[in-house]
């Protein structure tokens, strides 16, 4: 059991807990909850014992294990992917190391009265307890068993992990967290740089195979999921429910229902004694009357209503200029480097208005065909652009290409033209950047509003073409929703790289599927393509069977 005691957080003159307190049971799977800027990483940060609250404390029994993934990326290493995994089992190892040593020299000394042999002989038992309180364990075979869990291949493993992007390097943080077998796992958007199938894995695993988890995430089928529990983070305080985020969200309606009533009765109440006091100050029969009903007032507590997120992300696209009927032909279209195929034989075409969906497990080419559709790479094959093509490109790391040293104002005025420069305050407003938030600088942004930041530079252009790259990562899920039904709105031509299902969901009549070096067409939505994999796996176990 890990207890959270008393917190509270304050950074310059704000406050953002105040008291926070609960328990962390075994077996607790907890989404953590709350609009950008609650302080839901912070939370997390306290726990991992990286940053110190202000005042109140985080206790745990001696021996536990509390591991962190953080939402940045681990620094690139020269050690193989193997290697980098197995330093989750450092410590062990290192044990396990210092006692060989140790018997090593036994065998080889011979002054067995002296003090330093029977000092030799206290560090061997002592060592000896610890590496043999600890469950025998394959090692290698552990490591090897997450690796292929999260995407990995064999081949992969003696590769260095710097030779891996940024996604990549995520899970191999990732496996090191599940390897150490923690007691609480604390997870600030994992999903973010998974595939499809390796958040399936991940939702297997931490439902059936790991001891505590509180995760932050706005992918709404992952936390639905996985979560038994919420905790919502608001207005310096927390309210803990015991169900699903899906439940979470009606209780919470409920609940905010329930405060605005009681708020309301209140406010009468007060009116109430305020227009008695007002009536009655200075006749003197009523003197007591109304300094008792003034001390009452100066005394009362006024009832809060948690805030409610009203800001409204109001994201319209221009009217797209007319292209032609196919914006994007390929004919059997290619990809190799060196000697490594990444596809071949992709050939299809996209039609004007149609909204798809590219979809597979990381490196198996969906960024590298976008870059080739956007004429950045070289590759084999004809791959054509339509009549009149106007592309919007969002990469995946766009947030990352804005000056951290502009304001965000100035963000959007750098690239605004015409009459779009008289409307930048509207624009930033819609995106939910208050006119406090003007001033800040893109480095102090989090990662959801650096790329709410980037989506507005790339909606001031009328476009035809819309071309996607995983741009939910850090949105929260009311931007998710709104951006969801701005797109679906569109009325021209859409492609979308995303291992979000539920954002997907609706949206796309068709998915590119890319796996085993092929591009394959499906004419049918995400569901249906996800409830015919699964019938197909199935179908593939039963005759391995």
């Amino acid at each position: 059991m890990i207890s959270i005691d008393g917190l509270a957080v304050k950074f310059g003159g704000t406050t953002l807990f105040k008291d926070i307190s609960f328990v962390v049971n075994d077996k607790d799977r907890i989404a953590l909850m709350g609009k950008n800027g609650a302080g839901k990483s912070t939370l997390l940060k306290i726990m991992a014992g990286i940053q110190t609250p202000s005042r109140g404390k985080v206790s745990a029994p001696k021996e536990a294990i509390i591991a962190y993934l953080p939402q940045h990326l681990m620094s690139e290493s020269n050690l193989t992917v193997f290697e980098e995994a197995s330093q989750a089992f450092s410590q062990a190892l290192t044990l396990q190391k210092e006692l060989d040593d140790l018997n090593e020299q036994l065998t080889v000394r011979t002054d067995y009265e002296s003090e330093e042999y029977y000092l030799i002989i206290e560090q061997v038992s002592e060592l000896s307890e610890k590496v043999y309180s600890q469950a025998e364990v394959n090692y290698d075979a552990e490591v090897e068993k997450i690796l292929i869990g999260l995407g990995f291949e064999r081949i992969d493993f003696q590769r260095k992990t710097k030779e891996f992007s940024g996604g990549w390097r995520m899970r191999i943080e990732l496996a090191k967290i599940l390897l150490q077998n923690p007691d609480l796992i604390l997870l600030d958007e994992p999903t973010n740089h998974l595939d499809i199938e390796s958040v399936q894995w991940l939702e297997d695993f931490l439902i059936n195979s790991a001891k505590a988890v509180i995760v932050i995430s706005h992918d709404r089928a992952f936390i639905d999921n996985i979560t038994t529990r919420t905790i919502e983070v608001t207005m310096g305080r927390i309210y803990d429910y015991k169900v699903n985020y899906s439940q979470y969200l009606k209780l919470r309606i409920e609940r905010r229902q329930q405060q605005q009533k009681t708020a309301e009765e209140q406010r009468k109440f007060i009116a109430d004694n305020q227009a008695f006091i007002d009536r009655f100050r200075g006749t003197y029969s009523k003197t007591l009357s109304v300094q008792s009903r003034v001390k009452m007032l100066e005394k009362l507590k006024i009832l809060e209503v948690d805030e409610e997120d009203t800001s409204h992300l109001k994201l319209r696209f221009p009217p797209s200029p007319r292209s032609g009927n196919y914006p994007i032909t390929a004919e059997n279209v290619s990809k190799k480097y060196d000697q490594h195929i990444v596809f071949s034989g992709a050939s299809f075409s996209i039609t004007r208005g149609e909204k798809v969906a590219f979809v597979g497990k990381n490196g198996e080419g969906k960024s590298t065909l976008v870059q080739a559709i956007m004429g950045e790479i070289d590759h084999g094959g004809k791959l054509a652009l339509g009549h009149n093509i106007k592309i919007g490109y969002f990469a995946q790391n766009e947030a990352s290409k804005l000056n951290e040293n502009l304001t965000v104002f100035q963000t959007i005025d750098d690239v605004a033209k015409g009459d779009v420069r008289t409307k930048i305050k509207d624009i930033l407003g819609a995106f939910m950047f208050g006119g406090e938030e003007w001033e800040k600088k893109v480095k102090i942004l989090s990662g959801g509003e650096k790329t709410r930041l980037a989506m507005i530079k790339l909606l001031l252009e009328p476009v035809n073409l819309l071309i996607l790259d995983e741009p939910t990562n850090h949105l929260d899920m009311r931007t998710k929703d709104i951006l969801k039904q701005a797109l679906m709105d569109f009325d021209g031509t859409l492609i979308l790289v995303s291992h979000d299902r539920d954002f997907l969901n609706g949206m796309v009549s068709k998915v590119f599927e890319f796996g085993n070096k092929k591009v394959r067409e499906h004419l049918e939505g995400i569901s249906e393509f996800l409830a015919r994999k699964k019938m197909e796996h199935l179908r593939e176990l039963e005759i391995k069977a």
